[in-house]
């Protein structure tokens, strides 16, 4: 089944449109690449959908437990390369409802990272520095 479909709009703009839900959001050239930077560029959403990825399986492995981590957030940090210009490295501070979780739990959320489908397919010379804030 078709995912998406993007369209070139001109301007270095796209709309992505998702197919099954029919939800849409557009993006654009950052400004450091003769873009606007109006919308999110797309290596900044594949950065975001590392975190957004992390999460949700996260909260998959939570919910098992009975444990709702509504409130969850990721603050994402994207570095470029050049010679080609590409993702170098990917910072994702998490920040977890969870001051009261035993050690064990944590390190079962934190090891779900490794487990994120997006986390698998990012080539493996990109960086990713992840940290977690229990609060």
């Amino acid at each position: 089944m078709l995912t998406s479909t993007v369209t070139y709009l001109g301007d270095l703009r796209t709309e992505c449109r998702h197919v099954r839900s029919d939800s849409a959001f557009y993006t654009d050239a950052p400004v450091d690449n003769n873009g606007k930077g109006e919308s999110i560029s797309p290596t900044d959403m594949c950065a975001t959908a590392l975190a957004s990825c992390a999460l949700s399986i996260m909260a998959m492995s939570a919910g098992k437990q009975g444990i709702d981590l509504t409130g969850a957030r990721a603050d994402v940090t994207k570095h470029m390369g050049i010679g080609p210009r590409r993702i170098v490295k990917i910072e994702v501070a998490f920040h977890i409802p969870g001051a009261n979780l035993s050690q064990e739990v944590r390190n079962a959320l934190m090891a779900e990272v490794d487990n994120c489908p997006v986390c698998h397919s990012l080539h493996p010379d990109i960086q990713r520095v992840i940290s977690f804030n229990w609060v």
